[in-house]
């Protein structure tokens, strides 16, 4: 997991598979390989993230990483 203070952007390397496409959700930005398999996550504004990571569904983003193509 690495922090980018200059842009505050939170990135966190899930694997090592090649990046086919991304999803963006809100201040998220998933990045999937073919097969959809999450590779890297981006959390946009990420100081904010933590007043509110209550408030993710993570269910829902798991389902909304499904229905992309």
């Amino acid at each position: 997991m690495q922090y980018d203070i200059e842009t505050n952007i939170l990135s966190w390397e899930i694997a090592k598979d090649p990046i086919d496409h991304c999803l963006e959700l809100g201040n998220f930005i998933i990045h999937l390989s073919k097969g959809k398999k999450p590779v890297l996550i981006e959390i946009l504004n990420a100081s904010k993230f933590v007043e509110q990571k209550n408030k993710i569904k993570l269910e829902s983003i798991k389902k909304q990483i499904m229905e992309t193509n």
